[in-house]
């Protein structure tokens, strides 16, 4: 058979190929998706092995100096593997303290600058680009399993908390339209995903820094508003899950939303601590007594509602009285999920100087009664879950038995359901389970 004269040869030079590490948060998740989607429409390939690659690219997190040791640890296994190395991400935004150790990479970019990173691989590696044979699907590449999804929908933070640096690196708060985001998410949720977790650096404040300026969707106006963005994604036929979301006054109007099954009933609120002298010097809302009848009230429209929250003990100045009053909190809020980290200094962030530092074993000591004091509020409320039936999407899959989560449990933070079954399941069904025991994290049942 001859080639149509129509159609030019098919190119026989191999694709390039990239190796791709992602570091930190969500965010940057999605930050490495963006890119990789936008180098495979090249006709770019993925490598599965540093030393295989053509060029390696490390998207790095800058928040702690534990991160950037981790950050660097990963430059350093790629430098080490492969030589031709481009970095960006957080830490990206303070190239000097990379190059200092890494003086030979091909490129050092801050987060979110896409197009930077894009060049620098051209520059590295030309693409191959064959539009008849490189197809990329419209929800692009994704890092995530294929059954759920982070949907980023701004950048940045106004906040300026002072443990914090993420303004220094990655800037001011920037709204998607609600249009855009909205496009997004249906192709997501039309490629087979069917848990969009929605992520920002503050996803309460979306849409201040445009005026909650309005955009087309199918054929109408939507307002980049929290709510309105919400009742919106509720629409689309999948699992919606809040993330980063601050305890601003209008949080009270997506609580209904939580009631009518629109969006789970599931707060992701980082709180940080309890005690209004500790909230005063991290910069955060310190009134914590209106925060607990606000919960009260949440909860009163939504019984169901789950609500996870991070914490720092060990802050610069925290005295013991300062963590009982977050000890009391805690017990007192009965919050379903909970994170505890001790105090790290950041380069670079106001909190270092505000007091004296918690010694690293008293720091240890207030971390282990803190949790101990929640495993005690985790477990009587898993307790309380033992004889229910709740729908379970299903992460995982290992001989009879699999493991995923239900509507009160992030992916990767918090805890899972292990699920028996007489029926075969595969992972992304959404499966109703009857549980039959829990502990302080995990439950345990049969699906019906």
């Amino acid at each position: 058979m001859t080639a149509s004269p129509l159609l030019p040869p098919a190119s026989t030079k191999p694709a390039p190929k990239i190796s791709f590490v992602s570091l930190g948060c969500p965010k940057a998740l999605v930050d490495s998706e963006r890119i990789l989607t936008h180098l495979r429409a090249e006709g770019y390939e993925l490598a599965r092995r540093h030393d295989g690659a053509d060029v390696v690219i490390v998207n790095t997190c800058g928040f702690l100096d534990s991160a950037k040791a981790e950050s660097l640890s990963a430059i350093g296994e790629a430098m080490a593997e492969n030589g031709r190395v481009i970095v960006t991400g957080c830490m990206g935004a303070q190239p000097d303290e990379i190059r200092e150790k890494y003086p030979n990479l091909l490129a050092v970019t801050g987060p979110q600058a896409y197009e930077s990173v894009v060049a620098a691989v051209h520059e590295a590696v030309p693409p191959a680009h064959d539009p008849f044979l490189d197809l990329v699907p419209p929800q692009g590449v994704k890092l995530t399993p294929r059954h759920y999804a982070y949907l980023k929908i701004s950048e940045g933070c106004n906040n300026r908390c002072t443990f914090c640096i993420i303004p220094s690196l990655r800037g001011d708060l920037v709204s998607r339209p609600a249009g855009d985001v909205l496009r997004e998410a249906e192709k997501l949720v039309k490629a087979g995903v069917k848990e969009l977790l929605v992520v920002s650096q503050d996803t309460s404040a979306y849409g201040v820094d445009i005026r909650y300026a309005p955009s087309p969707w199918q054929g109408r106006e939507v307002r980049a508003k929290f709510y309105d963005l919400s009742a919106e994604l509720g629409e689309l036929g999948a699992w919606v899950r809040m993330h980063y979301v601050y305890p601003y006054p209008h949080v009270d109007d997506v609580i209904p939303l939580m009631a009518e099954g629109k969006i789970l009933p599931y707060l992701d609120m980082p709180l940080q601590h309890a005690s209004p002298s500790v909230l005063k010097r991290m910069r955060r809302p310190g009134n914590q007594e209106k925060q607990l009848e606000r919960i009260r009230r949440w909860r009163e429209i939504c019984p169901d509602l789950a609500i996870r929250s991070t914490f720092i003990v060990g802050f610069p100045g925290e005295t013991e009285a300062e963590f009982e009053e977050l000890l009391a909190w805690i017990k007192e809020a009965r919050l379903e999920r909970v994170g505890c980290f001790t105090y790290e200094p950041v380069k670079g962030a106001t909190a270092n100087e505000l007091g004296d530092a918690v010694p690293p074993e008293v720091q240890a000591d207030r971390k282990r009664r803190f949790m101990e004091a929640q495993q005690v509020v985790s477990a009587r409320l898993q307790k309380a879950r033992v004889g229910k039936r709740l729908p379970v999407i299903i992460d995982s899959v290992a001989g009879g038995v699999a493991k995923g989560r239900s509507k009160y449990d992030a992916p990767e933070i918090d805890g899972n359901v292990h699920v028996t079954s007489r029926r075969p399941l595969r992972v992304g069904d959404i499966v109703t389970v009857k549980i039959e025991r829990a502990d302080a994290y995990d439950l345990y049942g049969s699906a019906v």
